[in-house]
């Protein structure tokens, strides 16, 4: 049946405000500042046969590789009534081993899966079909590991943290205790880990009575069907954007800085084919999987490509599934964007995603024509300067803190790029500094725009930040970033923007750190993060 535009605006919007509601509910009960303040989660909405519907205004690299994680929970535990399945295993549909995903699969209040069950009998009774899925997933300060924080400097995965394959944490609607104290038992931070993932369920909750009630209002029949109206109708807008690029084929390389170890530059090589409404993305030529942390799974390289072919797309159209029906994706397992066990992976997530969409920007920008334009912005600061600080506090309890920083962004064509911003996969907020002091032993001595750092050209890139922070007791300091090395490159003549400094400040003397390392600071030591400016644009268009 031919889709009615009213109807489909009003499902597009009932189903993007479920997920925005999760979210709240998210947020709102949360214990970590890292949730609760820089709102590092996402949620989204998937119909029975697990294919997303929509998805809330949150993080781009938890909401493009989502999908793997309802895929893996579907094939592993296949959640029944009352059930919810927990995983963050990167290689099981996860990321990295901080961000802990739920799944639940959700029966309509009405439906016969919803009453008493019966006394069982003879016969295997057959079980209903979810109507839909909802997920959550959210960053934790702390899953264990070798570092406080769980992103510190790594060899291996099992160095990370505590890693969760797909399991019901939820059974028959009441908690499971024995993986509860599991996670717990596995952590630095159990009670603020106890809450953050009870804050999962809720929000879990919220979504599966939301979706109870849009069923009741307006039918199963009528709101399956919208359901699936929105997947089509973004795949036929992403089939119009991708018409829209000239045939061809547009290749790129860019560069990560190393990886820690003393591995790098390390190269991301992408080749994109665009032929009429479809595209193939080949990622075969990237650097093979290395030692250090940087190494990112297939779903995090899906997820950059899902991004940034939707960011293609003029309309505000829903972000389904459909985004990726006329894109393929070709990637070799073991290389830097397919990493295999037990490779580890903490900024794979962080790093090597922004990278991935610069390439994938940077190849694009080869396919702009006069009579076409893209209007590709220059490369953005291209990391997420992931700091973690943890130890004992004065009176002795363990703490765990995890920030990203903003930077500056890419000018676009004849518009300046924004100082001091999260861009591309990351969509979260720096900690206010007052949240920080109250709930940590630090102090943000310095917080500015680092004037001059955005490259120039007709367009300047945007500046990016300058972050200090003093350490009030001993404390272990992990450091994941990128372009200190390797700038952020400019187009159309731009210039390239600035790249990165981390500083330990210890005794009014200043030590340059590697990007991707761990140290130990003292009380008093200050740690300071200037953040790499955006590249800048010779076009005037």
């Amino acid at each position: 049946m031919k889709a009615d535009p009213i109807k489909l605006e009003i499902y597009k919007s009932l189903y993007s405000s479920v997920a925005e509601e999760m979210g709240i509910s998210l947020r709102r009960s949360a214990f970590s500042p890292n949730i609760k303040e820089r709102r590092d989660y996402s949620c989204a909405v998937f119909n029975g046969e697990g294919h997303l519907i929509a998805q809330g205004d949150h993080m781009p690299v938890h909401l493009g590789s989502m999908a793997m994680s309802v895929k893996a929970a579907l094939e592993i535990v296949n959640p029944g009534l009352g059930e919810v399945v927990v995983l963050n295993d990167p290689y099981a549909g996860g990321t990295h081993l901080p961000d802990v995903t739920m799944v639940s699969a959700v029966y309509p209040d009405h439906s016969e899966s919803n009453r008493p069950r019966r006394p069982a009998t003879p016969r295997k009774a057959r079980r209903p079909k979810p109507f839909f899925y909802v997920a959550n997933r959210a960053h934790h300060s702390d899953i264990g590991g070798a570092t406080p924080g769980s992103m510190g400097l790594s060899e291996d995965i099992c160095q990370e943290g505590f890693r969760i394959p797909p399991v019901r944490l939820l059974v028959d609607g009441l908690v499971n205790d024995e993986v509860m104290r599991l996670i717990s038992a596995n952590v630095r931070l159990p009670a603020e880990r106890e809450g953050d993932l009870t804050a999962q369920l809720g929000a879990i909750a919220t979504g599966t009575n939301r979706l109870n009630e849009i069923v009741g209002r307006y039918g199963w029949p009528e709101a399956n069907e919208y359901a699936s109206h929105l997947i089509r109708y973004t795949a036929q807008m992403m089939r119009r954007a991708i018409l829209d690029i000239p045939d061809g084929v547009y290749s790129a390389e860019d560069f990560l800085d190393d990886d820690g170890y003393g591995s790098g530059p390390i190269k991301i090589a992408v080749k994109i084919q665009i032929e009429g409404e479809n595209a193939i993305v080949d990622f075969t030529g990237s650097s093979p999987q290395v030692r250090g942390p940087i190494n990112a799974v297939e779903a995090i390289t899906v997820s950059a490509v899902y991004y940034v072919f939707r960011c293609l797309i003029p309309q505000d159209v829903p972000a389904s599934s459909g985004i990726l029906d006329s894109i393929r994706v070709i990637t070799e397992p073991g290389t830097i964007v397919n990493a295999r066990p037990p490779a580890a992976v903490a900024a794979g997530n962080v790093e090597t995603s922004q990278r991935i969409v610069d390439t994938l920007l940077l190849a694009l920008s080869k396919a702009n024509s006069p009579d076409r334009p893209l209007n590709i912005p220059a490369a953005s600061q291209g990391t997420m300067n992931n700091l973690t600080v943890g130890g004992l506090d004065a009176a002795g309890h363990p703490f765990a803190y995890y920030e990203t920083i903003a930077g500056g962004m890419g000018a676009r064509p004849g518009l300046a790029g924004i100082d001091a911003i999260h861009t591309h996969m990351t969509n979260s907020l720096n900690t206010p500094a007052e949240a920080l002091e109250y709930a940590y032993p630090m102090r943000v001595r310095s917080y500015s725009i680092r004037r001059g750092s955005g490259g120039t050209g007709a367009a300047k890139g945007g500046d990016g930040i300058c972050r200090e922070i003093e350490m009030l007791t001993t404390s272990t300091v992990a450091m994941l970033s990128d372009r200190r090395k390797i700038p952020p490159y400019g187009l159309n003549g731009g210039q390239p923007g600035a790249t990165g400094r981390n500083l330990l400040i210890c005794g009014g003397r200043q030590q340059v750190l590697d990007s991707k390392q761990s140290i130990t600071a003292r009380a008093g030591d200050r740690i300071r993060i200037e953040t790499p400016g955006g590249g800048g644009n010779g076009s005037r268009q």
